[in-house]
């Protein structure tokens, strides 16, 4: 018995020994691909890096892929990836090379538009884009940006009347995390165009409030 134990654990160590290697040569790519965008003297890849990696992967640096990436990363400052956040993110994709990281990016986006998923994503994409220390809010154009990118494709009619509201309003000159996650909340809950249970007493951020006021009275003078 304890020779036959003896052999399953000497072939259980080969594995351990021989994963432990493969996972170590893996990491060691992924740092190697680091290096060959981070700024040296940095120690970050920052924007000019990725507008190299980028268009090596042969997408916009405005793709929403990229804001995608960043956030399996983790990355906590908009336009820079440290070394851990890069290995981390890859390690996550399998991704060693420029090529698999290309790869890898359909099955990315599926992750994040899983509804499980994308609320964080779309929490995070706020987050991302507060670049000052202590800033909570966003101001109007970068946030209207930031809607068609995240949300356009999926609630286009409400993201193209919600940034026409926006740009033609007076009444607010940035948005908070709270009406950033509320407009989520309308766009999921709120039946579109009619608005029919839409009801002001609930907890619904002001802004919300006004532009469905706005919108009716849009209808209204249409009819």
């Amino acid at each position: 018995m304890r020779k036959g134990s003896s052999k399953t654990s000497t072939a259980t160590d080969l594995f351990r020994s021989a994963s432990s290697k493969a996972s170590t040569k893996e990491m060691e790519r992924i740092d190697n691909l680091f290096y060959s965008y981070g700024n040296r003297s940095s120690s970050m890849i920052d924007p000019e890096g990725i507008e190299a990696l980028c268009s090596d992967m042969e997408i916009d640096h405005t793709d929403v892929r990229i804001l995608m990436l960043a956030w399996k990363m983790k990355a906590e400052k908009q336009g820079y990836f440290t070394l851990e956040e890069w290995r981390q993110g890859l390690k996550a994709l399998r991704a060693d090379t420029v090529s698999k990281l290309k790869k890898a990016l359909p099955e990315l986006e599926k992750e994040v538009r899983r509804a499980s998923s994308f609320v964080d994503f779309y929490s995070y994409a706020f987050r991302y884009c507060l670049t000052e220390e202590k800033q909570k809010s966003i101001d109007i154009e970068s946030i209207c940006q930031l809607l068609d990118l995240v949300l356009g494709s999926q609630f286009r009619a409400q993201v193209d009347y919600f940034i026409d509201y926006l740009k033609t309003q007076s009444d607010y000159k940035v948005i908070n995390m709270d009406q950033w996650m509320g407009f989520y909340r309308y766009c999921n809950e709120i039946s579109f165009p009619d608005h029919k249970n839409y009801d002001p007493e609930l907890a619904w951020p002001l802004i919300l409030d006004n532009f469905v006021e706005w919108m009716r009275a849009k209808q209204a003078a249409q009819n």
